[in-house]
């Protein structure tokens, strides 16, 4: 049998180029070796930052610390996100873009709903009688 009888009857064992097709990914952008390397530096970078900020107790506040090293790790994440997963909104017509903004937005009611009534239950909570006896 012929390749183009093959290809027409869809039977081609491995199509036409010589079975190359495993390494077609359609139109998902792939990064060159210097983005990956730019990846790395800037993750490497954004991990010894906070490092840095806890040993050497660069900042008296304990809040002001933990702030810091949560922005970075925002930093770090979105880092990842486009030198590795290569996300961008050009990814799949950009609904992988799309469901990580739906994902993020369902997280975040999810742990600001979660905080809030943990506050109140806390603020609320009626007194035990162990608590009572000093009211006084």
């Amino acid at each position: 049998m012929s390749a183009e009888a093959a290809r027409a009857d869809g039977h081609a064992a491995h199509g036409a180029d010589g079975g190359n097709w495993h390494d077609d990914h359609g139109a998902a952008p792939h990064g060159s070796f210097r983005s990956y390397m730019t990846g790395f530096v800037l993750a490497a970078i954004l991990t010894i930052i906070p490092f840095a900020l806890v040993m050497g107790d660069v900042f008296s506040d304990t809040r002001v610390t933990a702030f810091v090293i949560m922005a970075l790790a925002v930093v770090q994440i979105v880092v990842h996100m486009i030198y590795f997963l290569h996300m961008n909104s050009r990814a799949e017509g950009g609904w992988t873009m799309l469901a990580l903004i739906f994902t993020l937005v369902v997280v975040v009611i999810t742990l600001a709903g979660s905080i809030w009534v943990m506050y109140h239950m806390n603020a609320n909570m009626m007194l035990m009688p162990h608590d009572m006896r000093n009211m006084d």
